[in-house]
């Protein structure tokens, strides 16, 4: 059997066990609270790891070892900001958000809860927000598919289109029958994936390239700075930009809506251990990745046309056909696992915020799921569209989707839960300016140049937020009593 017969089966029975995952998550869904939040029933470790590998995709596994490859441990701040971040995300939204939204109204998606918590009669916070995730998150699914497109198309020779469908179809099977739990499942799975190669490629690559010692000489004799984090070509504004990646965190739909499904509080404390641990030693294992990589070309003079395939390249000259498959699976797990969350969030969104706030409030549960998964398709087919022609480039909405979400939610977010006189107005207000600022900043190339655009956007949210409030306050007791007896469950549950 040859090399690629080998990875091929290995990417095969990852298909497969993808698709057996949603038909078995499909048999234990039977209502709308199954379909988009798992009837709040996960685990800590599925929550834990089903959060990192809806968030990190391919940037994990190609972005960030490819950077390190190129520039070195400066470019390790992004990482590093992105675990602050998700730490202060477990600890600080995690707990509350799990009981805050089940004590409005069992809420079952980020704009649901935020019309209930602020009793925004108009709802044009449920509406607003919920066609700011449809938007913003067609494309970013699409980028998705395009990534998985051209994943096989690199590595099989596959015409971009076939692997375009073939990850599509499979996508979208399991994620149409099964929901949020087949989602978090596979996300489970996935993130497994993902850590174990990531993991394996430095240990033994640290072996062929003669150890620690000799593997440290070779990057040095590439780059002297390689190694440090703080070079001279360094900038503080450069440092603070990448570091603020991890605001973003606080606002991302696909991510905290997690934190809604968990089973109880008190497990939140061992899944943000779990999950911490995950991200800590995935990006460990990528950046030691990229660094082994950069010994080995070194010691054997070679040159790596693409750095993005380091890991790639990696796993191929390290391990076995079938192994390397494995390693393979792993970007497809990254790509695939974050297009299915941003499939059941969109969604979500769409029937929840949009269709059922506006147009039906009256039908059964089974109406619901089955104009859920028809949400599902219709995304699906218009990001296929969009992901079509691979030349128009629609991956860098990504970058702006991050920094849009993280200042125009984050924010609120964190003001709806730890502060009792925030108001749908003052809601309203932050989120339109946050993200309108991150938009023109995002734009202008001497400014975004100079900040990454989520650091003014998510203060100028956070400060129109405050002072809006502050001028539209009346006290409301339904509200205070929603805040209070949040504020009670939390200490029972933590006990």
């Amino acid at each position: 059997m040859s090399d690629n017969m080998y990875q091929l089966l290995a990417i095969i029975i990852y298909m497969v066990a993808m698709l057996a995952i949603g038909w078995y998550a499909f048999a234990k869904t039977s209502n709308l609270t199954d379909y988009m939040l798992g009837g709040r029933s996960l685990g800590p470790a599925v929550t834990a790891l089903s959060a990192g590998a809806a968030d990190m995709s391919g940037w994990l596994l190609m972005g960030l070892p490819g950077a390190i490859f190129l520039s070195g441990l400066v470019e390790a701040w992004i990482a590093i900001g992105l675990t602050i971040g998700a730490y202060l995300n477990w600890l600080l939204v995690a707990p509350r958000l799990r009981v805050y939204t089940q004590v409005t109204n069992d809420s079952i998606t980020i704009p649901s809860y935020l019309d209930s918590r602020l009793r925004d009669h108009t709802k044009l916070i449920r509406i607003a927000s919920g066609i700011i995730i449809l938007v913003f998150f067609t494309f970013y699914v699409s980028s998705g598919m395009v990534a998985g497109g051209k994943f096989f198309d690199s590595s099989f020779g596959y015409d971009y289109h076939v692997g375009l469908l073939i990850v599509s179809g499979v996508v979208v099977a399991y994620t149409l029958f099964g929901g949020f739990l087949a989602v978090s499942y596979t996300d489970f799975l996935q993130g497994l994936i993902m850590f174990l190669a990531l993991i394996s490629v430095p240990i033994f690559g640290m072996f062929v390239t003669g150890g620690l010692g000799d593997t440290i000489t070779s990057i040095k004799a590439v780059n002297p700075d390689h190694l440090n984090l703080l070079p001279a070509t360094a900038t503080a504004a450069g440092i603070i930009s990448s570091v603020a990646w991890g605001l973003g965190y606080f606002g991302q739909p696909h991510i905290i809506v997690r934190f809604m499904a968990i089973s109880s509080v008190k497990e939140t404390k061992q899944a943000r251990r779990i999950g911490i641990g995950w991200m800590i030693l995935s990006l460990f294992g990528a950046i030691g990745t990229a660094l082994v990589g950069v010994a080995y070309y070194e010691q054997n003079a070679g040159e790596l046309k693409d750095a993005e395939t380091v890991f790639i390249v990696m796993g191929q000259i390290f391990f076995h056909p079938f192994i390397a498959g494995i390693m393979l699976a792993a970007i497809l797990a990254a790509v695939m696992s974050t297009i299915s969350s941003q499939l059941i969030v969109t969604s979500s969104a769409l029937v929840e915020d949009i269709y059922k706030a506006l147009f039906n409030k009256t039908a059964d549960d089974k109406h619901y799921v089955f104009a859920g998964r028809m949400a599902v398709l219709v995304v699906a087919i218009i990001s296929i569209i969009l992901a079509w022609n691979p030349d128009n480039s629609i991956l860098d909405l990504v970058g702006f989707a991050w920094a849009g979400f993280g200042a125009a939610f984050g924010p609120i977010i964190l003001l709806s839960l730890y502060w009792r006189k925030l108001t749908n107005y003052g809601a309203i207000g932050g989120m339109i300016t946050g993200a309108i600022t991150a938009f023109i900043w995002g734009k202008v190339d001497a400014l975004s140049d100079t900040l990454y655009e989520i650091v003014p956007g998510f203060f100028v949210c956070l400060i129109v937020a405050v002072v809006v409030s502050i001028m539209t306050y009346k006290p409301n007791p339904e509200i205070e009593e929603e805040f209070n007896r949040s504020e009670q469950l939390l200490k029972e549950e933590r006990t």
